[in-house]
């Protein structure tokens, strides 16, 4: 089996998807863009045309090796597995932002997109193409069924909108399931002021956990912590300790995680 094909990779095909992918970040010449997963390079090619700087992480060498011999101005292709690639480490050009810009492979398309968000200190915008399911994940608003840990780990430091829907025809095998393309702005701060950023982590994980039960139970099964001191801790944070984590917004997590930490040093 190739790397290619063990990462589930499916190459886009269609230019008029790569221009409008390309359009929803909007580069310019003072940009520097990161691109994962270039594949045959149907988005390194449009972005080669648009951008002054742009760097391609491809995990497959044979393919890596294809875009090289492009030649493609600006652009620098790396062996590169974009899983573990530094981006804290980019820097910003004189009066230009840092963009990413990929269609990330189904099978590791969430530990990248973990790797984005820790270092969304460096990045400013990102188009990333996923499987619908995921994309609708990472936008879903509270309430829905498909909100989750993922959610609200991404919205506490992002704005993020389901902004293309790609169907299997685009890509070259084509896919068994449909695409979409999620649009993420870095907002400067974090959505809620928090007290342990480590700690709001570990509760929303702990909620989403067990999402069938209700809010206390979950979080006392996943903390560690005594059933009541979570149900105080709850009722001190204003939120029902009865209700699903799913129904919960960024705002209340970040309560109950300051409740809860405070309970925990008591």
């Amino acid at each position: 089996m190739t790397k290619r094909r063990a990462l589930g990779q499916h190459f886009l095909r269609d230019s008029g998807i790569a221009r409008a992918i390309v359009d929803l970040v909007a580069p310019t010449a003072r940009d520097r863009v990161v691109e994962i997963g270039p594949g045959d390079g149907a988005l390194t090619g449009e972005l080669s045309r648009r951008v002054g700087q742009v760097t391609a992480l491809e995990v497959d060498r044979d393919l890596a090796a294809r875009l090289r011999a492009r030649a493609l101005p600006g652009v620098d292709v790396l062996d590169a597995d974009a899983r573990v690639w530094d981006y804290g480490a980019l820097v910003r050009p004189a009066g230009g932002r840092v963009l990413v810009v990929g269609n990330l492979p189904y099978s590791v398309g969430k530990p990248i997109l973990e790797a984005l968000v820790t270092a969304r200190t460096a990045i400013d915008e990102m188009a990333l193409m996923l499987q619908r399911e995921v994309a609708e994940r990472l936008a879903a608003p509270p309430g829905s069924k498909v909100y989750g840990s993922l959610s609200v780990l991404t919205q506490l430091y992002c704005d993020v909108r389901v902004a293309l829907r790609v169907p299997p025809a685009a890509f070259r095998p084509p896919p068994k399931v449909d695409s979409a393309v999620v649009h993420l702005r870095v907002l400067p701060s974090a959505r809620v002021a928090l007290d342990d950023e480590r700690r709001f982590h570990t509760v929303v994980r702990a909620a989403f956990g067990q999402r069938r039960k209700m809010l206390a139970n979950a979080l006392a099964a996943g903390l560690g912590l005594p059933l009541d001191a979570v149900r105080a801790a709850s009722a001190l944070a204003g939120i029902d300790p009865r209700r699903r984590a799913e129904t919960l917004t960024i705002d209340e997590f970040g309560a109950l995680a300051s409740r809860l930490s405070r309970s925990v040093s008591e």
